[in-house]
């Protein structure tokens, strides 16, 4: 009998080949200039220093040649230095912490529910099934105003609910930063669903008696993204506003939207949305560099309005009986899927490393070429980030993001944490992922953070930081009293 080969799929260890391509890859530069500095050190000595100081005397250089070269030099340089982009630093931020008073367990939910709608019992079994399999746990909270029967959504209560919000999470900011509210150059408020007159931004100007010479801005209607969207807005006013501090806000009023209607599209987001809110301090001080914790890398926004699909997805509008709400398609998870396709196309030459690059573009050129059937291939955004802050719009949304991009149950521990513990806090709940990164004493000097959110538009929206520093284990915010309960099990439903 002919003796049996070895099988070499299983004996060679394939992760190590796939990690010697990648080290050569990345760093080809290095190791093709290793061998050519070797070679001339070998030329160099082996002239001896005779012929070095002939060689440096058989050089001729004329006063007004050394001082245009000089001169030159000092130009490229002041151009160069004047064109670089600002940095701008994240130096803290803050996360709103709901009172105990406003939780609303399962149980709660439901009885509302079954009292509010108690004409059509199909919309509460609705509810429940999707409470079940939501991926939220029992300390959610909602305004108070929601908690009455029936609910009472009046402007007075919206207005509080937006005071005890923005207000706690500014307040934890300075004390956190030591920043005074005369500091503060630039505001930004964004509320996707509630916008009064005076704006959120003027509420804030007001309670805090910021200057008269402050550029405020308040955004609305533009979804769960709409934080990063400030962000990048924050961005572009610290690049030509030197010696600078901006502030944004980030949140969603809950109660003027609670749906008391019967359309099964637009039940949904009771089940899912939940108190918010977060302030976030941006500088392009250099004196800021030292103790802030993050910095910004970069921002990539993409847009498919132009599609209608895409436009109408995520959609405010009344139901037959006249009751506001927001509707959301079943198509709502492959739009997604498309704009997060074509941020990616974006965000990857910007972020990956060329090992990821090569193998995408060979597998490209081999689609369009040879075979259209071959298998995409999806780089390994692993090799580019250490944590993932992926928006924590509902355990759908984690779930394909894992799965399109790869990632293990460690990357989106913090997304699905968060949606347990808070809930969908809109634009708000990437700072609550980013702050149980921190709780859990993983965020280090160096590693990059990757932020994606999605919103109505619709729109996919990234940003890219990287840490400053190692950063300590907070004693204070969101998770103080509960990180050590985390990450905790979340079956696939938990029956009612």
């Amino acid at each position: 009998m002919p003796p049996i080969l070895p099988d070499f799929s299983s004996s060679v260890k394939l992760k190590y080949v796939k990690l010697g391509y990648q080290y050569l890859v990345n760093h080809i530069l290095t190791l093709t200039l290793i061998p050519v500095m070797a070679g001339v050190l070998v030329e160099v000595l082996r002239l001896g220093p005779e012929e070095i100081v002939n060689l440096w005397n058989s050089l001729h250089f004329d006063l007004v040649q050394i001082l245009c070269s000089s001169f030159l030099i000092i130009f490229i340089a002041t151009v160069y230095f004047m064109s670089k982009p600002r940095s701008i630093y994240l130096v803290d931020y803050a996360c709103y912490k709901p009172p105990v008073t406003c939780r609303v367990p399962f149980a709660t939910f439901m009885e509302h529910s079954r009292l509010i709608l108690s004409n059509n019992p199909k919309s509460v079994e609705f509810q429940m099934r999707i409470l079940e399999r939501s991926g939220l746990g029992e300390e959610t909270c909602l305004p108070p105003a929601i908690h009455y029967i029936p609910p009472t959504p009046n402007m007075e209560a919206a207005r509080g609910e937006a005071e005890i919000v923005i207000f706690s999470a500014m307040d934890s900011l300075f004390k956190k930063t030591g920043l005074k509210p005369k500091d503060i150059d630039i505001l930004i408020v964004n509320c996707s669903l509630f916008s009064p007159t005076p704006s959120l931004s003027a509420m804030v100007i007001n309670k805090y008696k910021l200057r008269s010479n402050i550029k405020s801005f308040n955004l609305s209607g533009m979804g769960c993204s709409a934080g990063l969207i400030s962000i990048d807005l924050a961005r572009d006013l610290l690049q030509v506003h030197p010696n600078s501090n901006a502030v944004v806000v980030s949140t969603e009023i809950i109660t003027p939207n609670y749906y008391k209607g019967n359309e099964r599209a637009m039940l949904l987001p009771n089940c899912l949305f939940r108190m918010g809110g977060a302030a976030i301090l941006l500088s392009n001080r250099r004196s800021e560099r030292r103790r802030a914790k993050y910095r910004l890398v970069h921002v990539v926004r993409t847009h498919k309005g132009a599609d209608d699909k895409a436009y109408r997805c995520v959609y405010e509008e009344e139901d037959k009986e006249g009751k506001v709400g927001i509707s959301l398609s079943k198509d709502l998870m492959a739009i997604a899927g498309e704009a997060l396709k074509s941020n990616i196309t974006t965000i990857g030459p910007l972020v990956l490393p060329a090992s990821e690059q090569l193998l995408f573009l060979l597998t490209l050129i081999g689609r369009k070429i040879f075979n259209p059937k071959w298998k995409p291939y999806i780089p390994d955004f692993k090799q580019a980030f250490e944590h993932f802050c992926i928006h924590a719009g509902g355990r759908a949304v984690i779930d394909e993001l894992q799965k399109n991009l790869q990632l293990s149950a460690e990357h989106v521990e913090a997304s699905r944490m968060a949606l347990h513990r808070f809930g969908n806090t809109s634009s708000s709940s990437l700072w609550y992922e980013m702050s149980y990164i921190e709780a859990k004493g993983r965020m280090k000097r160096g590693d990059r953070i990757w932020q994606i959110a999605f919103g109505s538009g619709f729109k996919c929206n990234s940003a890219v930081w990287k840490c400053n520093r190692t950063i300590k284990t907070p004693t204070d915010g969101p998770w103080a009293d509960c990180i050590d309960r985390y990450p905790a099990h979340i079956p696939e439903v938990v029956k009612l």
